[in-house]
């Protein structure tokens, strides 16, 4: 049986998603990663009370060889998860009778399993686990992002193009702040999730930890200092308390993987925009079989910009479900709202993974094209000056001289679209005598470039303030230029 094959045994692999239907994703939030981060915890759990000598002494190794995810029947523990409301309960079973078999020293290690933990304690845990691992794969793909968008901002700094605002043609712009405009909301969001911590859970049958109390009675531990050892053990954060039913640690993470998607999603709308025939400013790295259509051969489809916006489309309404199930959480233990949280994180997680793999791959193959750019600047002309006219010239006009040019630019709509640029030069140079602003002064004024305000310096601000998602120095030339 191949790997995909047993992927699609063991659980959905994403055939309806396609944004997250990748070995990568399943790897890391499938349902075989889940049942790996259970038996993780509890493996490490075992690891924690033979150290403090709670368990009898080489538990840890039994336990730690029996806590291989390849043992066990991923489709059977689904099926006899419903009996007892979650799947740690079944594997539990399964997990001691491997232990039993395996403990040929009969040293009684069946005991470290589990011992003072409840189920939702694993789960939660093994949950943040399963977060911790994607995470860690996300953040990688978003700086290979992060890091071609700095580069996209330097090389087209100076690259003219127009702003848009309300569809509309507003002011000129640059590519190159357009570049680091998406790259500040993403590495703003991927900072939020990379600060996050993810704590273990150990707070036992209600929350009191008093299993634990028992447990380490007489002994020189007690269950905060094996709470924190766990924590070490699997690398999550400590936390001071049980978080049973407060969810801040899962909505705090919904939240940040949403930000994500949302960076993710503003860029993917603005590359479909622009790569629109119409527009033709940019176009998707090319790859044989992508964005190919069923019907009509000619067609490039902008697939990685149409996956990434439908993970972003979906992302929100998933961390939603997160907080309403945090407000659900009633009594010290839930009924209810708890179990819809583990198919909504997971979901989150695997969107936001594949949707960062999909974007850094636009990213760093993304076709440029300035002369489309400018084409499309040029078609409001020198219209999409006039705010700065406005600015350097109404004060030689006098007190009306606001009313004054903007009856020159009400006059120059009247006019056919072809002929609008040459109707407001001729209607502008009318308006404004020759001695209070010279022709060389009129046109300077209409030349797109000399209206960017401080786009160059806004990048530079950008890139500098995230200095960790930007090129590191051996990765520009010797000039101190990003590579292309």
């Amino acid at each position: 049986m191949t790997d995909s094959q047993a992927a699609g045994r063991d659980g959905d692999v994403g055939l309806l998603s396609p944004v997250s239907a990748s070995p990568l994703v399943t790897a890391l939030t499938g349902d075989r990663a889940v049942l790996a981060a259970i038996l993780a915890v509890e493996a490490g759990w075992a690891a924690v009370l033979d150290r403090a000598g709670l368990a009898p002494a080489g538990s840890a190794a039994v336990v730690a060889h029996a806590a291989d995810a390849s043992r066990y029947d991923v489709a059977d523990i689904a099926l006899r998860a419903p009996g007892g409301g979650n799947p740690v309960i079944p594997l539990l079973a399964d997990l001691r009778a491997q232990v039993k078999a395996l403990d040929t020293g009969k040293i009684g290690a069946s005991r470290a399993v589990h011992t003072s933990l409840t189920s939702q304690d694993v789960l939660d845990t093994a949950l943040m686990l399963l977060a911790r691992n994607t995470v860690s794969a996300l953040l990688a793909d978003v700086r290979g992002t992060t890091t071609a968008l700095a580069r996209l901002a330097e090389q087209h700094a100076d690259t003219l193009c127009v702003g848009r605002s309300l569809t509309q043609h507003s002011l000129p712009f640059t590519f190159g702040l357009k570049a680091a405009q998406w790259f500040h909301g993403l590495a703003a969001a991927a900072r939020r999730l990379e600060a996050l911590e993810l704590p273990v859970q150990t707070g036992g049958a209600a929350g009191t930890l008093a299993a634990g109390t028992v447990l380490t009675a007489g002994s020189a531990s007690d269950p905060f200092g094996l709470s924190d050892a766990l924590a070490a053990q699997l690398g999550l954060a400590s936390t001071p308390a049980p978080w049973h039913t407060n969810r801040l640690a899962v909505t705090s993470l919904g939240d940040a993987l949403a930000g994500v998607t949302d960076a993710l999603g503003k860029i993917a709308s603005d590359v479909l925009f622009m790569s629109r025939p119409e527009v033709a400013e940019l176009a998707e790295p090319r790859a044989p079989g992508r964005g190919v259509s069923s019907a009509m051969p000619q067609k490039q489809n902008p697939v990685l910009s149409v996956l990434v916006r439908s993970a972003a489309l979906r992302a929100p309404a998933l961390a939603a479900q997160l907080h309403l199930a945090a407000a659900n959480f009633n009594d010290e233990r839930p009924d209810g709202a708890w179990h819809t949280e583990w198919p909504a994180l997971r979901e989150l997680l695997g969107l936001a993974l594949g949707a960062a793999g999909h974007l850094r791959e636009l990213a760093e193959g993304l076709q440029v094209f300035p002369e489309g750019m400018r084409r499309n600047l040029d078609l409001s002309g020198p219209l999409l000056l006039s705010e700065g006219v406005s600015a350097a010239v109404a004060p030689l006009l006098g007190d009306d001289g606001k009313q004054q040019l903007q009856a020159v630019v009400d006059r120059t709509l009247q006019a056919p679209a072809a002929e609008q640029a040459e109707t407001y030069r001729r209607l502008l140079r009318a308006a404004v005598p020759a001695d209070r602003l010279s022709d060389d002064k009129l046109e300077e004024l209409l030349d797109p470039a000399s209206y960017l305000g401080q786009a160059a310096g806004i990048s530079r601000r950008i890139l500098a303030a995230f200095p960790d998602f930007a090129p590191t120095p051996t990765e520009k030339d010797g000039n101190g230029d990003s590579r292309g």
